[in-house]
């Protein structure tokens, strides 16, 4: 039986944390699952200048990474939550950040699993050091 991994978050900037917690998931199961956040949500979420890269192609960069199998976009918790409830995901990954916080759509997948943030490696603080060495 084919074990359903996911993984959601916004991938605006896709840095070595990233590509670490993808390798991760991918290492749980058979069949990975990206799910991002679009333009319009990000900008709602982190602000107007965000994203830096466009949906489009955040998604293509994804679906470039062997460890990734398949990517949607969805643009607000409950279309998060409709996708989950049609995969039907064994394992949903989360960077360890989420450990203390509500995590959308938790209750549609069998178990969560949260992996050690790399220290260092911050979508925001990546912005913040290229603003700060202009």
């Amino acid at each position: 039986m084919m074990k359903k991994i996911v993984v959601n978050g916004s991938f605006d900037i896709v840095h070595r944390g990233h590509l670490e917690l993808l390798h991760y998931a991918k290492s749980l199961g058979d069949y990975l699952l990206v799910c991002i956040d679009t333009d319009s949500r990000i900008s709602e979420l982190k602000g107007l200048n965000r994203p830096i890269n466009n949906q489009e192609d955040r998604k293509f960069l994804l679906e470039s990474l062997k460890s990734v199998d398949e990517v949607v976009l969805f643009n607000s918790a409950d279309e998060l939550e409709n996708i989950l409830i049609k995969y039907q995901p064994d394992v949903m990954v989360k960077g360890s950040e989420y450990k203390d916080k509500s995590i959308v759509g938790r209750q549609f997948c069998k178990s969560i699993k949260f992996y050690e943030t790399v220290n260092g490696y911050s979508t925001t603080e990546k912005i913040q050091d290229i603003i700060n060495r202009g």
